[in-house]
């Protein structure tokens, strides 16, 4: 609960719990007592919770399994969730047969992916998908995509398992549209900078202007710790490319559950990014922020630059090293602050 509150302090639009632990349950009924942006799920964890508890294994869980979970988390009030309708016996097929160094990192993807090689059937929530809008429709729940074969290292990134999954979700994004269900895509992942425009184009074309959905993505495989750097890179050429939504990555990213101040530093990160993007794509209110910044550091008003700045503790801790400092100046040039020098002339 206290890292929901955090997220939302330092700027998040939405949550997602994607709790398998202990009382996942009692967790996210928890989370969604105490904040109000739109929360969103995977169903299929509490699926396989389940079936791994009752049945021994994830790969023992049924249909009926897959979509009481989603009816129940739709009745509770969730606001969107993911489900990956992409994974289907061709495209395991196609993952078999790749290159890939990192196979699924997709956990939900990895389920469903299991569960086929298991049972040697077609994905319930593919072959149902006229049910599953049902239920969505009915409970006015957003369906998000899931990219159940995204790449998990640049390597992977924009392969034949990737673009196949893309072309399957892009069918049914018309199917949800038809049916009235609000839907966005998700995406990618690991992407070297120099295929994110592309894949950003591409799925705008295949998913006619679906609302594209990315973690970061992460340009770089080298930098464990340091993930919230490397998706907000991704994230903000992204999001000038014509993404959506960013979802964040957080310090501990391939590392740990992350900490209340790792999330922290993973959503200002994404704000970054995202900031970024919209500068670029130049809407009003992104550019309205930076010019009042601009205005308030010209004018020497620490008040207001430590009030726009995304995190307003940081920047104030920075300033107060030197307490004895005049109101207009900083340590970094000091007494040959060029702002002052030029004012003054």
């Amino acid at each position: 609960m206290e890292k929901a509150i955090t997220a939302i302090e330092y700027g998040s639009d939405t949550l997602m719990d994607l709790s398998t632990g202990p009382n996942f349950k009692e967790v996210r009924r928890s989370i969604m007592e105490v904040v109000e942006v739109p929360i969103g799920t995977v169903p299929i964890y509490e699926a396989a919770v389940k079936s791994s508890k009752s049945r021994g294994a994830v790969v023992h869980m049924d249909e009926d399994d897959m979509f009481q979970a989603i009816i129940n988390q739709a009745e509770e009030g969730v606001d969107f969730i993911t489900v990956h309708c992409g994974i289907t016996k061709d495209t395991v097929e196609k993952l078999k047969k790749s290159k890939r160094i990192m196979g699924i990192v997709s956990r939900g993807g990895a389920f469903l992916a299991a569960w086929i090689l298991q049972n040697d059937e077609e994905n319930p929530l593919y072959k149902n998908y006229d049910y599953l809008l049902e239920i969505a429709h009915e409970h006015d729940v957003t369906l998000s995509l899931g990219d159940g074969l995204r790449p998990g290292c640049i390597h992977d990134a924009s392969d034949i398992p990737q673009i196949g999954e893309l072309i399957t979700l892009g069918g049914l994004v018309e199917r949800a549209r038809e049916k009235g269900v609000q839907v966005m895509v998700e995406g990618p992942g690991h992407v070297p900078l120099n295929q994110i425009k592309s894949n950003i184009q591409l799925q705008k074309t295949i998913c006619k202007e679906a609302p594209f959905y990315v973690l970061g993505p992460l340009v770089t495989d080298l930098a464990p710790g340091y993930d919230h750097i490397t998706s907000a890179i991704g994230g903000a050429i992204a999001a000038a490319a014509g993404a959506d939504y960013l979802c964040y990555v957080t310090p501990a990213e391939h590392l740990s559950i992350p900490s209340v101040e790792d999330v922290k530093e993973g959503v200002i990160a994404s704000k970054i990014a995202a900031q970024a993007g919209d500068v670029s794509k130049g809407i009003i209110s992104a550019w309205d922020d930076e010019l009042k910044m601009a205005n308030a550091r010209r004018d020497f008003n620490w008040k207001q630059q430590f009030q726009l700045a995304f995190d307003q503790d940081k920047p104030c801790r920075y300033r107060e090293r030197k307490p004895t400092l005049g109101e207009d100046m900083c340590t970094m040039c000091g007494e040959f602050c060029a702002l002052r020098l030029v004012r003054d002339i």
